[in-house]
């Protein structure tokens, strides 16, 4: 009695502690958003020229502005916008709160269009005060609300779109509040229906998705205390991808040991005994590929943007809580019924069978006949390996060559959002309506007092820019500087002057962001020490920080996940066909997802992150079915040789990490519910490239060439290997 009573006191242990960790990180996925920082100006190097550039301009300007642009369209009263706008210090935002305590200008200026039916007010919200939070709502958010449902009130004719830096803020805000709603309920959603059909069980799908479940919990339990104690960045795009991550690898993981726990029960009769030796068969590989996934997440490090810098970690914090789940609470939910756990599978209980306690005691062809599919598949790669890796790597190289149509040079704000947003709805009619263009967030130049007047005759001459002058005091307290431009000396701070260029396009669209570099090169062809800044500037700098990121970050990635698997492989040349395999996959997958951007969604392009996120999460969760067959692979060839080996790992493999692979793909497209641009294409090409990996890496590209190269795939290691 005493030798057995250590069991169920260990699973009711496990249990408690992970209802614990639940119990307090469940709570904490709602307050997530409070710990967010998704200001790309936050998310730049010290070292980026907009960064210096703005911090120098504080010198200048005491007051921090949050510009905002009111669009009202179909108007039939001008007077009674005015009315409006005029009125608009006086509304409530929240109890307490007006938007007169928020604004940075008092007077709110009323422009008409030529044709007298639309109508803009440009606001300016003091930036601190902008960056608060009231019940839980930022403060764009509640303006934006605020403003529009006074409008309705109002009885006025026609509609009211708030768009600017704060327009596009509220509705990043709205489109990231799905977060801990819609997408974490879609994923759950289609992860079950996933694992009904895939255990055709009503107990297993619930046990696998309350561990991931309380996997998500113990990941934001400490993501969230790391973000409040300043500890890493955590930004909407991170939750997201981080909510995603865990739930589908929790799964995957889920699958594995699930999988070979059955395997297990028919070899012995003792469900403690099957589950111990199930979990010792799945650490090395779950643990090989949850370190693969972590460690080619951590070299998002090296990045020098503060955003992909956060990514790293907390995608990194939401795979180890995913291990870690599926290792300890699910192996005691599994082992919840005792002696009678087989009930777990009911209705198709795994029986046990004494003469299949060995390893090896089925013959090749015997596991073929059982595996169904998955064993005529295994039949055909073993017996023609040469011809049919030759056909899938054919397949992959047509589709990677459509590569280079990938058009992931940067996009403007307005286009990060999908669908109807007020944001870029505003946005169009002000570009269609009115000749604003930059003029509400012009572009900053810090430059030297000797070269201030070339400096402005030099911006004066790149396309796009209709006018640039030097601040001096009267601008800089508010004064038109049309009125009093060069009328007074300039303002002059440790030897330097600002700069005002306003361009003909808006800051948020890709001419405004594109503009920045000619802007760049005119300026610092007179004067070398110039710093041009401002959102547009911002945004580019963005981009470029970005593409410097792809050069680095990939190599590195490659060399951790390659020295994982040799470790893993006990080999180089296995590890080295391996990570091969999923480069020419990743390359076929961007391709495919290029034609599907360019032709069938018509997307305006792509930031450069989303290659780089795209390699990441591809190469290494790609890696992670290879992991899970080649480790199976290595155990079987050593006790039957290669060629066999290869195909019995295949065989009783195929289906479970099919499975995992669809499962993924789907948690993954989840991500879509969301109207971002950049979480729409992340969805793309991860789902697409996890489906790719599965079906034609991982079932014929890796095992066929294993197969033709026979023993020395385990090369140097490979005399362990007997063929």
């Amino acid at each position: 009695m005493k030798t057995t009573l250590w069991r169920p006191l260990a699973i009711i242990a496990v249990l408690v502690a992970w209802l614990a960790i639940g119990g307090i990180g469940g709570p904490l996925v709602g307050q997530l958003s409070e710990v967010q920082t998704n200001d790309s100006a936050a998310f730049l190097p010290s070292s980026a020229e907009s960064t210096e550039a703005a911090a120098a301009y504080e010198e200048f300007s005491s007051s921090d502005t949050f510009p905002g642009i009111l669009v009202f369209d179909e108007i039939d009263d001008f007077a009674a916008v005015q009315e409006f706008v005029g009125s608009l210090g006086e509304l409530d935002i929240v109890d307490g709160v007006t938007v007169g305590d928020l604004l940075a200008n008092d007077e709110l200026t009323v422009i008409p269009s030529d044709a007298g039916d639309s109508a803009v007010a440009i606001v300016q919200l003091d930036a601190e005060k902008a960056s608060e939070r009231y019940e839980e709502s930022s403060v764009p958010e509640l303006f934006s609300v605020a403003v529009n449902e006074a409008w309705e009130a109002s009885g006025n004719a026609g509609e009211v779109y708030v768009t600017g830096a704060v327009g596009f803020a509220a509705d990043l805000v709205a489109a990231f509040a799905g977060i801990d709603g819609i997408l974490l309920l879609v994923a759950l959603i289609v992860v079950f229906v996933i694992l009904i059909i895939v255990y055709r069980s009503p107990v297993l799908p619930i046990f696998v998705l309350l561990t991931s479940v309380f996997a998500l919990g113990g990941a934001v339990l400490v993501v969230y205390n790391l973000a409040a104690n300043g500890m890493l960045t955590l930004n909407g795009q991170a939750q997201g991808i981080m909510f995603i991550l865990v739930v589908g690898a929790t799964t995957d993981y889920a699958l594995l040991l699930v999988a070979r726990y059955r395997e297990e029960l028919i070899r012995h009769e003792s469900a403690y005994q099957a589950m111990w030796v199930a979990w010792r068969r799945s650490l090395e590989p779950i643990g090989a590929s949850a370190g693969t996934v972590i460690l080619g997440l951590l070299t998002l490090l090296l990045s020098d943007l503060a955003s992909n810098q956060s990514l790293g970690p907390v995608a990194a914090i939401g795979i180890a809580a995913a291990f870690l789940a599926a290792l300890t609470m699910l192996p005691a939910l599994l082992l919840v019924g005792g002696r009678r756990s087989r009930f777990i599978y009911w209705p198709r209980k795994p029986k046990f069978y004494p003469e299949q306690a060995e390893l090896t005691s089925q013959s090749l062809e015997e596991l073929e006949a059982q595996s169904g599919v998955w064993g005529r598949v295994s039949r055909a790669v073993g017996t023609r390996p040469r011809l049919v890796g030759s056909i899938a790597l054919l397949v992959l190289v047509v589709l990677a060559a459509f590569l280079p149509t990938l058009q992931a040079n940067g996009t403007g704000q307005d286009e990060v959002l999908l669908g109807e947003q007020d944001s870029t709805t505003g946005l169009a009619i002000l570009e269609e309506d009115f000749d604003l263009g930059g003029s509400t967030e012009p572009v900053v130049i810090i430059a030297d007092e000797a070269s201030a007047d070339d400096v402005v005759a030099a911006v004066q001459e790149v396309e796009g820019i209709s006018a640039a002058y030097v601040l001096n005091e009267a601008i800089l307290a508010g004064a038109p500087p049309e009125a009093v431009a060069g009328a007074l000396p300039p303002t002059v701070i440790d030897g330097s002057v600002a700069i005002n260029a306003v361009s003909d396009y808006q800051p948020t669209t890709e001419d405004g962001i594109e503009q920045t570099s000619a802007i760049r090169e005119a300026v610092h062809a007179v004067d070398e020490t110039a710093l041009v800044g401002g959102s547009a500037a911002e945004s580019y700098d963005v981009n470029v920080t970005s593409e410097r990121d792809l050069r680095v970050i990939i190599p590195s990635a490659l060399a951790v996940i390659f020295v994982v698997l040799i470790l893993l492989l006990r080999a180089l040349v296995a590890p080295a066909v391996v990570i091969a395999a999923n480069l020419v996959s990743f390359a076929a997958t961007l391709g495919l997802s290029a034609i599907f951007f360019n032709w069938v969604f018509d997307f305006p392009g792509a930031d450069p992150a989303v290659p780089l996120f795209g390699f990441i999460f591809l190469v290494a969760l790609g890696v992670d079915y290879s992991i899970f067959l080649m480790s199976r692979a290595r155990e079987e060839c050593v006790a039957r040789g290669t060629r066999p080996g290869v195909r019995v790992a295949l065989a009783v493999t195929g289906g479970v990490i099919t499975s995992a692979g669809i499962v993924l793909a789907a948690t993954f497209s989840a991500l879509a519910v969301l109207p971002l641009l950049f979480l729409a294409q992340i969805a793309f090409i991860v789902s697409v490239g996890v489906l790719i990996d599965t079906f034609v890496v991982r079932t014929v590209l890796v095992p066929a060439a294993i197969t033709d190269l026979g023993r020395i795939s385990w090369w140097p290691w490979h005399k362990k290997i007997s063929d």
